[in-house]
């Protein structure tokens, strides 16, 4: 389904609408709403993120997306939310759900800290991304979590599909 600007004036309030919603925001959009998600509510999604344990199935992904330049970090994520098949979304793709729940916060928190290439300090979110934050920030946690799985679930290449 494709969401018309008249359809982000009132505000998902369940996980289907915006799931829905967020899926149709344009690419970096949805990056800045995952960004804005993990650092806003990222201490309580974290505990709760059963692939955090199991984040060392991912590590070598996120040494390599740190390795890149800036230019290349941005291509990288960008390339996962696109699905563009290359060596690092195919590896992505068979990453459990929960892995790659832990994933995103684990790079959210290297941008946080400078060490993958950060939001842009003037950056502005959209209308609609802000429509979709706004809408996350109103779900009970675990709405969010759910949210967010159904989010990052849909990146990246499964190389066995």
């Amino acid at each position: 389904m494709v969401y018309t600007a008249s359809a982000f004036n009132t505000l998902a309030i369940d996980v289907p609408s915006t799931t829905a919603q967020y899926k149709s925001l344009n690419t970096d959009d949805k990056l800045a709403v995952l960004w804005f998600a993990y650092t806003e509510m990222g201490r309580s999604i974290t505990p709760a993120a059963p692939g955090a344990a199991r984040l060392q199935f991912a590590e070598g992904l996120l040494s390599q997306i740190k390795a890149m330049s800036q230019a290349e970090q941005l291509e990288t994520m960008r390339d996962l939310v696109k699905k563009v098949s290359n060596p690092i979304t195919r590896s992505y793709g068979v990453l459990s759900v929960n892995t790659k729940l832990a994933f995103w916060y684990q790079l959210a928190e290297m941008m946080k800290e400078g060490t993958v290439v950060p939001v842009p300090a003037n950056y502005k979110m959209t209308r609609e991304a802000n429509i979709v934050l706004t809408a996350l920030q109103r779900l009970d946690f675990s709405q969010q979590i759910t949210v967010l799985r159904n989010a990052v679930v849909d990146m990246g290449v499964d190389p066995l599909a």
